[in-house]
């Protein structure tokens, strides 16, 4: 038997499923630090061959550039978890699939790899749809594995806001 988190990630994936079929959209994901959870949580849903068509898994530098086309300076300036990057992610990933709206994720998920600047838990996401981007920072406290389920729930979160037309909450949660 499933758990609450696991209840409540299964069904955003088939509202945002739902929504994008209503609508005839496709959804496509751009994920680092999330490995691709984002993509298994959409692709559970029977029938999500017909919103869905590619996730991208950019866990390097180097897959960000080759894949999406984020700048290699904008890596070096801003780092991988910053705005600049997850959006750049963000409107490769549209603009190299089709699809009609994305989401991007990079962030510092643990045990290690934080900074004074950038704590582990911190996590960028970017949300672009119809000329509308998005960017949104979050803070997350847990492990590991809390961090990148919390962050696969805020993405969903985010993408099914779009669909409302309220776009992606830009409020207290964000630092």
């Amino acid at each position: 038997m499933p758990n609450n988190v696991d209840a409540t990630l299964e069904e955003l994936a088939q509202a945002v499923g739902g929504e994008l079929k209503r609508r005839g959209w496709r959804l496509t994901a751009a994920e680092s630090c999330t490995g691709g959870w984002i993509a298994k949580l959409v692709t559970d849903v029977p029938g999500s061959s017909e919103w869905f068509g590619y996730g991208y898994v950019t866990y390097s530098n180097e897959a960000k550039q080759a894949l999406l086309g984020v700048q290699a300076e904008t890596l070096a300036v801003q780092g991988a978890v910053s705005d600049s990057v997850v959006r750049e992610m963000a409107l490769g990933a549209l603009r190299n699939s089709g699809a009609d709206i994305s989401v991007a994720v990079s962030g510092v998920a643990g045990p290690g790899g934080g900074s004074e600047h950038k704590p582990v838990g911190t996590v960028w996401f970017a949300w672009a749809w119809g000329g509308q981007e998005v960017v949104a920072r979050r803070l997350f406290e847990g492990d590991r594995k809390a961090v990148r389920q919390q962050a696969a729930e805020c993405a969903l979160r985010g993408i099914l806001q779009a669909l409302s037309g309220e776009g992606p909450a830009m409020n207290a949660d964000l630092l």
